[in-house]
């Protein structure tokens, strides 16, 4: 009788690249720094602004003006974000393939998977907020959503990247 393994080396390392690369955008685009950056040179009028401004979406921070709770749910987003991903993907792993279809597929489950994680990060870490409501954290999980559509691309093109070796 033949054994199985729960998942083949290959998706281990696809799960721990998208996810690497998932905490290297959160620790690089959502820090005060950057946020700051975006808010005064750029406008959310262009491409470029609209872009940039998404980069800094699970904004984390280890700001004392805020309250305790904003704090905690601004910083939990964040990490909720790495953890999801890391999760998403090892969930979404398919088998290999090689071709158009293999290409597509390690793109685009890198690519949701990260979508997916952005937006329940945020619909999570919107009820941890002072004045928490449904519709806050409706918002919160589109803006997750829309973080993910427009930058998880790069996750997945990590995944594709690892996954073809």
């Amino acid at each position: 009788m033949a054994t199985t393994t729960a998942a083949p080396p290959r998706f281990r390392t696809v799960s721990a690249a998208g996810t690497i690369v998932a905490l290297l955008l959160v620790l690089a685009f959502g820090n005060s720094v950057y946020r700051n950056w975006v808010d005064d040179h750029t406008s959310a009028t262009d491409a470029g602004g609209f872009f940039l401004r998404q980069l800094a979406w699970p904004g984390w921070s280890f700001d004392t003006d805020q309250s305790l709770r904003d704090l905690i749910a601004a910083d939990l987003k964040a990490i909720l974000v790495v953890v999801l991903t890391a999760v998403f993907l090892g969930l979404l792993a398919v088998a290999p393939g090689w071709g158009l279809r293999g290409i597509l597929s390690a793109v685009v489950t890198g690519w949701a998977g990260f979508m997916f994680a952005a937006a329940i990060a945020g619909l999570l870490a919107a009820f941890v907020a002072t004045n928490a409501t449904v519709v806050s954290a409706f918002s919160q999980a589109g803006g997750g959503a829309v973080y993910g559509l427009f930058v998880g691309w790069i996750v997945g093109l990590v995944s594709l990247a690892f996954r073809s070796r």
